[in-house]
């Protein structure tokens, strides 16, 4: 393929991913691990979370719906502690990447996203919405499932990028830490990288564009 374009996802690619954290706090707090990847899959496209990253549900509305899921499931969670846990620290090596592409080639970010914390990395710190800040100044075009009012995997977030970007999907490559994401991606014509870890996201990512990172 020719590249013209590399797309990010956020969380999970230029930042640790969020469920590390969540894990973390179901080990902490006795919780079956993976509930909260359970609660998000459930319904996955009129629950809790699917409103709030559409921005059809505020803060409140999320805490209490979360807690309706999670008690459906039989452990109780309210949503207000989910959201402390959103923001991950930013790879540097991803980073360092993202700025080798830029060099090159177009960069667009698609993030999966709700209107709490700072920003489009959802920091919970001044200090790390400063760190996020720098990374998403990097990027071209920024698109938020909050603003959009849709988000991923609805494939009209991945050409809503495409057109502002200027670039045909077959001329994309497209990383996200979540294969539900990375479909819609490939279906359109991108060179989707699943990001199981730095390493083989920038291994395949070098690959894909003959870089070296």
């Amino acid at each position: 393929m020719t590249v013209k374009a590399v797309i990010w996802d956020f969380g999970g690619v230029i930042t640790s991913s969020p469920f590390e954290a969540f894990n973390r706090y179901e080990a902490e707090k006795g919780l079956p691990h993976n509930l909260f990847r359970t609660v998000n899959s459930t319904n996955p496209d009129t629950n809790a979370w699917a409103m709030f990253e559409r921005n059809e549900i505020d803060t409140a509305g999320f805490d209490v719906k979360f807690l309706e899921e999670s008690t459906a499931l039989g452990h109780p969670v309210r949503g207000a502690e989910v959201l402390t846990l959103l923001s991950g620290d930013v790879r540097p090596a991803m980073v360092a990447a993202l700025q080798a592409c830029k060099a090159e080639f177009r960069v667009g970010c698609i993030t999966n996203n709700v209107q709490t914390g700072h920003g489009a990395g959802m920091a919970r710190s001044s200090d790390k919405a400063a760190a996020v800040a720098d990374v998403m100044a990097l990027f071209e075009v920024v698109i938020e499932s909050s603003k959009a009012g849709v988000r991923k995997p609805d494939p009209r977030i991945y050409q809503m990028m495409c057109d502002a970007l200027s670039v045909a999907p077959e001329h994309c490559i497209y990383l996200d830490d979540l294969g539900i994401n990375c479909k819609p991606a490939a279906a359109l014509g991108m060179k989707a990288i699943k990001v199981s870890s730095q390493d083989q996201a920038l291994a395949e990512l070098s690959a894909a564009t003959g870089l070296t990172f």
